[in-house]
């Protein structure tokens, strides 16, 4: 049972984010998710196109 007075005593010392700092993490984790997508998109895009030019010197 000292184990849960444990987690709860640890859990209320905790500080958790605002609201606002929440959003702010969210659209962080947004751009960040969306610059790599685009990268990888352009690095499978120039590496498929290579490929089939590649493919049609045979």
């Amino acid at each position: 049972m000292k184990f849960l007075k444990d987690i709860v005593r640890i859990l209320k010392k905790t500080a958790w984010p605002t609201r606002k700092q929440s959003w702010k993490d969210f659209a962080s984790v947004m751009q960040y998710t969306a610059f790599f997508v685009a990268i990888i998109y352009l690095f499978d895009l120039i590496l498929s196109r290579g490929l089939v030019s590649l493919i049609n010197l045979f």
